[in-house]
């Protein structure tokens, strides 16, 4: 049995896969830059803590959607070239996941927000 690598090995290993994601995940970037904007407009808007931290859950969650599907597509591809139903339903089904917390977060963040919106036009 392979011996578990260090402490400092997984950080490493876990970084790179950020960092692979910032490279090569058009998506990926386009929600780091999007949660970056929620969260200083949250700031900006002086939300409370526990809004900020359900802030950065739901970002958090897309994040992670959005590279679990990076995943399993590129394990798609890894385990076959040819096109394959059961292939295409995995990668659909896991960028289905992403729509559905996006979809999600959304919704939680117009009910963070447009009260405060709303202040600010009142």
């Amino acid at each position: 049995m392979k011996k578990a690598g260090s402490l400092k090995d997984s950080f490493r290993y876990a970084f790179k896969g950020v960092g692979y994601c910032l490279r090569h995940e058009r998506n990926f970037r386009i929600h780091c830059s999007v949660g970056s904007l929620a969260f200083l407009l949250g700031l900006v808007f002086d939300l409370s803590g526990a809004e900020l931290c359900v802030l950065l859950l739901l970002i958090a969650f897309v994040l992670f959607a959005e590279m679990a599907n990076t995943a399993l597509e590129n394990l798609v591809d890894l385990c076959t070239e040819e096109y394959h139903p059961l292939a295409a339903a995995v990668k659909d089904v896991a960028a289905g996941a992403v729509l559905v917390i996006c979809m999600i977060a959304v919704i939680i963040g117009a009910i963070l927000f447009i009260p405060h919106l709303i202040s600010l036009l009142i």
